[in-house]
């Protein structure tokens, strides 16, 4: 049930781009406002044509320009959730789910409470959007992308309508929902924390051509994409286990080199976490440093180095079976005189990792 995207246009954006989702994986569109990630969504969904395009999924041809195959909105089996809701003001939560569902469901108002359960909205039924907060407005919007049984799953900028906190738990709930949704998911953001936290690659798209795509460590390792999303965002996942939550406010994980510490997140010891590091807070060191505030001290192995256009270079550690980064200057560079292969030790500030920069580990639909 794979999804493929080719699509060329010259107006009114210029457009190139070719990418392939697999089912059960999560892809991010990330970009700039106006770099042409909606239009190709819309492209997907069947809301605009380009002069050359192709959208296929689990075989079926939704759109193929050199065949003349457009299969109209209705007739493609997409769920698509936007960043304004868009629910029916009139319609309790069930009807606006229960809108999107086919004549061939036998029981509506089950199926809807059903899917409404399914996004944590047990209980909403009954309520019109006017009596729910932002973030189950947009849980209920999701629920309906999915009465459809879609083919295909479309997020367009879900999370902007929405306040940081709510941003959050939305964010967990996606990460939590994909257990259960075995088609390809594609999201349009402009927010690199959030593609690296939901998605399993990302295509970066820069003035509707493909800048860099793959695995978010592989994209964060080019340096084309690099110039495109701008260094500060440079950022680097490493996977975690919650240990326990300390008296003193921290919460320590277990990563590969050695224990971990942050302000207190959410999740029962055990739970597996991944934790976004920028680069830019990551400290370098040769020897293991003692008498340092900083409580966490990654011991690591210097496996590329990467020079910049500017004063700065950016190192990748191995640790264990991962990567963080570190971008430091050249005069420090020269100082360690450091080389692929030295051993290291990276420093990080536990108050340097924000809340919404810890994210469970997604789990992947069972067959």
């Amino acid at each position: 049930m794979a999804l493929e995207v080719m699509a060329r246009a010259g107006a009114p954006i210029p457009l190139a781009a070719e990418f392939r989702v697999d089912p059960g994986e999560l892809l991010a569109l990330v970009g700039h406002s106006g770099s042409g990630k909606t239009t190709l969504l819309r492209t997907i969904a069947g809301l605009w044509r380009p002069e050359v395009a192709r959208v296929r999924v689990d075989g079926e041809t939704w759109l193929d320009t050199e065949t003349g195959t457009d299969l109209p909105p209705h007739r493609r089996r997409v769920g698509i959730v936007f960043q304004n809701f868009a629910l029916f003001p009139h319609m309790t939560a069930a009807q606006n789910v229960m809108a999107a569902m086919g004549r061939a469901v036998k029981a509506p108002r089950n199926e809807a409470e059903r899917l409404l359960d399914l996004v944590n909205l047990t209980g909403f039924a009954d309520r019109k959007p006017a009596a729910l907060s932002g973030g189950q407005q947009q849980r209920v919007a999701l629920a309906r992308a999915l009465a459809r049984r879609p083919k295909a799953l479309l997020l367009d900028e879900p999370f902007s309508a929405v306040d940081r906190a709510t941003r959050e738990k939305l964010h967990g709930e996606i990460i939590a929902l994909r257990a259960h949704l075995n088609m390809p998911v594609v999201l349009v953001t402009h927010d690199v924390n959030e593609a690296q936290i939901l998605a399993d690659r990302m295509v970066l798209i820069e003035t509707g051509r493909v800048i860099s795509q793959g695995s978010t460590a592989e994209v964060m390792s080019d340096p084309a994409a690099l110039h495109a999303m701008g260094l500060r965002e440079l950022a680097a996942m490493l996977p975690a286990t919650i240990a326990e939550h300390t008296d003193d406010g921290l919460t320590r994980l277990d990563a590969a080199s050695g224990p971990l510490f942050l302000p207190r997140i959410d999740g029962a010891p055990g739970a597996q976490v991944r934790v976004r590091i920028m680069a830019h807070e990551v400290i370098l060191s040769r020897p293991r440093p003692e008498g340092l505030s900083a409580q966490n001290i990654l011991a690591g192995r210097v496996t590329r180095i990467v020079p910049g256009d500017g004063p700065g270079v950016i190192i990748h550690v191995a640790i264990g079976a991962h990567e963080i980064l570190a971008r430091i200057t050249r005069r420090a560079l020269g100082q360690m005189a450091l080389a692929p292969g030295d051993e290291v030790h990276a420093i990080v500030k536990s108050l340097s990792v924000a809340r919404d920069q810890v994210a469970p580990t997604p789990r992947r639909p069972v067959d």
